[in-house]
């Protein structure tokens, strides 16, 4: 017998993604764009959550976060996650708040990406805030810069992409975020010629992600790609085919 099961007022949305309460443009791709994902997700908005208070690691941010990771989990998400990296200072009590799993940043594939590379190889991470990203974020996903060598590239000397998020602007010129992405990237690696992968800690860069792997051609992980491995999980296929 198929017995269908209540208890919400709505269902199928397996993601549940907390955000931070903004109103800059959200192109495909973005988290916070709805046909950026081919299964519904639920979306929160956190509203004491601004740009400043998130990138400066406000402690205070927590019990609000927490309302709404418990809020989702009430309304029958199976997952939930979040819209900026840098709410990685908030991975283990988020967790130990709900009953459902939470991964706050991308920054958690940071030690799978590097057990992936050689031992002289180095995870290079792109930032919205390189001066603001540090130990703090790495050791609310379990690591340490000292484990695991890291580059962070911030993107603090392109003007047009900090400031759409810094200071929420209204428009955007998406081919010069584009080009500031790649910009960046490029720079990275020419720096820094043993960087074999590149984490976007930021998920405003999953748009921009197929530029900057064909303009430096290496592995680039981001916040949708731990999305998507999630959901996976919890929705497996059965597999087809024949011998």
């Amino acid at each position: 017998m198929n017995e269908a099961m209540g208890g919400h007022n709505t269902y199928g949305f397996s993601v549940g993604i907390m955000m931070l309460r903004t109103r800059f443009p959200r192109i495909p791709g973005d988290l916070g764009n709805g046909t950026t994902f081919n299964f519904p997700v639920r979306l929160k908005v956190v509203e004491e959550a601004v740009y400043h208070r998130v990138v400066g690691a406000d402690r205070a941010l927590l019990p609000p976060f927490v309302e709404a990771a418990k809020g989702l989990e009430a309304e029958g998400v199976n997952v939930i996650t979040t819209n900026c990296g840098f709410l990685a200072i908030f991975q283990k009590e988020l967790a130990a708040a709900v009953n459902v799993p939470v991964f706050t940043s991308s920054l958690l594939l940071v030690p799978l990406v590097h057990r992936m590379l050689r031992p002289n190889q180095k995870v290079g991470i792109m930032t919205v805030s390189g001066e603001n990203l540090g130990e703090k974020q790495f050791s609310g996903c379990g690591w340490s810069s000292a484990d695991i060598p890291v580059v962070v590239a911030g993107m603090e000397d392109e003007e047009l992409f900090t400031s759409v998020f810094r200071d929420d602007l209204l428009s955007m010129n998406v081919e010069q975020m584009q080009c500031d992405m790649v910009t960046v990237a490029k720079r990275l690696v020419s720096e820094h010629t043993d960087v074999g992968a590149i984490v976007f800690e930021c998920t405003n860069m999953a748009p921009y992600a197929h530029a900057v792997q064909a303009a430096v051609g290496l592995p680039v992980f981001d916040i949708q790609a731990l999305i998507r491995m999630v959901y996976r999980s919890l929705h497996q296929q059965r597999y087809l085919g024949h011998q």
